[in-house]
């Protein structure tokens, strides 16, 4: 999951930052709300984490272009300010959730968490494909009776997969979705992620192929399937 967290504090953007990154998450932190709708507009987020006080353009103006634009991705809202008319205010701009300043680690990223549920219309903790299994709480992989601990990046490379059975997913769209669209990181991981994942599966003895599309990215198949 790639999150977009917006605020003008140095200790808090840290501080969240690793927070949600230790969480499982894949986190693109903005200091401005100018840089943060346009990390928005051209990036690719799950949700985002908006502070309402920031340089630049307001939490609340980004929220409202976002919405403007027909963006429905979920948004809470961060503030130092705790009156009623605030919130309200966050609400009526279409916020989904509002967080008041001082807050506990803990209250965000489970706010996130349950953010994130209600914008995949409670998508369950184990999804499946063929005879393997994938679960989101404990990152195992299980074909069977046997099973394997991912990594966070490989989690994220065949939760991708497995929630787009029938799709092909490009190398461009693991980039931009797992490691965020301004990182350093060479394209060529993707393919290194997708090789351990490949012998993974092979570890569990799953019948599930990665299949490689000449110039197009990566399917999954299962058994006989060509």
């Amino acid at each position: 999951m790639k999150l977009l967290f917006a605020e003008d504090d140095p200790d808090i953007v840290r501080g969240v930052t690793t927070l949600l990154q230790r969480s499982g998450y894949t986190v693109d932190a903005v200091s401005n709300g100018r840089d943060a709708l346009t990390f928005l507009i051209n990036g690719d987020y799950d949700a985002a984490v908006l502070d309402i006080m920031m340089p630049g353009m307001s939490g609340l103006e980004v929220l409202k272009e976002v919405r403007r634009r027909g963006m429905g991705l979920p948004v809470m809202m961060l503030t130092a300010l705790g009156e009623l008319d605030d919130r309200v205010t966050g609400f009526d701009s279409g916020a989904d959730d509002y967080l008041p300043k001082p807050f506990a680690g803990k209250e965000l990223v489970s706010r996130v968490r349950a953010l994130l549920r209600r914008a995949e219309a409670f998508t369950p903790d184990v999804i499946s494909f063929g005879d393997v299994q994938l679960d989101s709480g404990t990152y195992q992989l299980t074909c069977g009776t046997k099973s394997v601990r991912l990594g966070n990046k490989l989690f994220q490379v065949m939760e991708m997969l497995m929630r787009n059975p029938n799709k092909i997913v490009g190398s461009d769209e693991f980039m931009s979705h797992i490691w965020g669209w301004d990182s350093e990181v060479e394209i060529n991981v993707v393919f290194t992620n997708i090789s351990y994942l490949r012998k993974n599966l092979v570890k569990i003895g799953s019948k599930v192929k990665i299949r490689v599309v000449r110039n197009a990215g990566y399917l999954l198949s299962y058994g006989n399937e060509s």
